[in-house]
C-alpha cells in the first residue's frame, strides 16, 4: 500500500468531509453484532470514532505513523500503525471492517484473505469512497479542469478505480445491495482549498514542480465564482462494496 497522506496528514484531519448517518446505519443493519470492529486505513480516525459509539471495542489501523498521530483519542479505540494486509488481528475477531477512502490502495487480494480471515462468520466487509464533489457550475468547471487537466498526470493509477465508483474491484463476498449515497457539508472557500491541498495529486505536484497548482490564478478565479464570507452546500456522491463473510 502507497503512503500517499503522511505529508498532509494534518490537512486531512481537518479538511475531509465526513460520512453520513445513512451510512452507518447500513452498516449496522448487516453487521451481526456489535463487540469488535476493524477500521482499515483509518486516517484521521473519524469512521473509527463514530464506529465506537456502537462497539464496545474498535482497531483502527493505518500504514502511516502521522496519520494515527492526527487522529482523536478515544477509549473504545485501539490505534496502531498496520497494513491492510497483516492486520494482526486473531482469527475470526471482528464483527464489521470497514475501510474508507482507502480500498484502491490495497494489495487487495491480500486484503481480502485478511479480512476472510479476521471476520467472524456472517462478519461485514465494507469498502467505500467518494467522488469529486459538485458545488455549482462555475465552481464544478474550475475543479474539473484542476483535476483532470492541471493534475491529470499527477494522480496515481489506483485513482482511476474511485472515478469507477469501484466497479471493476473483484469482491469475493456475497454482496448486499449498496444504496445511493452521498455526503453533504456547507463550506466557505477556504475549506475547499484546504480540501484540496490534501489531494495526494496535489502533494505530487508539488514536489515534482516546486510549486502549488492552487496558485494565484487558480484562487483568482476560485474568488470569482465563489466570494469570501459566502458558504456554499458542498455534495460528494459516495459509492461502495459491502458483503457478509459466509457462515461456516
Amino acid at each position: 500500500m502507497k503512503d500517499n497522506f503522511s505529508t498532509q496528514a494534518a490537512a486531512y484531519a481537518r479538511h475531509r468531509p465526513t460520512y453520513p448517518e445513512a451510512l452507518y446505519e447500513l452498516l449496522y443493519k448487516h453487521t451481526p453484532a456489535f463487540d469488535y470492529a476493524w477500521d482499515c486505513a483509518t486516517g484521521n480516525g473519524q469512521v473509527a470514532r463514530r464506529l465506537a459509539e456502537q462497539f464496545r471495542v474498535v482497531l483502527a489501523t493505518d500504514i502511516s505513523a502521522a496519520q494515527i498521530e492526527n487522529a482523536q483519542p478515544h477509549d473504545r479505540i485501539q490505534y496502531r500503525v498496520a497494513p491492510a494486509e497483516h492486520s494482526g488481528l486473531p482469527d475470526g475477531a471482528c464483527d464489521l471492517i470497514t475501510a474508507g477512502q482507502a480500498a484502491h490502495w490495497f494489495d487487495r487480494p491480500a486484503f481480502y484473505t485478511e479480512a476472510k480471515r479476521c471476520l467472524k462468520p456472517g462478519g461485514l466487509l465494507a469498502i467505500f469512497g467518494y467522488k469529486l464533489p459538485t458545488i455549482d457550475p462555475p465552481t464544478d468547471e474550475l475543479l474539473l479542469h484542476l483535476y483532470d487537466s492541471v493534475l491529470g498526470e499527477y494522480w496515481d493509477p489506483e485513482r482511476r478505480f474511485v472515478d469507477q465508483g469501484y466497479a471493476a474491484f473483484d469482491f469475493p463476498f456475497p454482496e448486499i445491495a449498496f444504496p445511493d449515497l452521498h455526503m453533504e457539508v456547507l463550506w466557505n472557500a477556504s475549506d475547499l482549498t484546504g480540501f484540496l491541498e490534501s489531494w495526494s495529486a496535489t502533494q505530487h505536484f508539488i514536489r515534482r514542480e516546486g510549486k502549488s497548482p492552487l496558485n494565484d490564478d487558480f484562487r483568482q478565479s476560485l474568488a470569482e465564482c465563489w466570494p469570501e464570507g459566502v458558504d456554499k452546500t458542498v455534495r460528494f456522491p459516495m459509492f461502495g462494496r459491502a458483503g457478509n463473510n459466509p457462515q461456516s
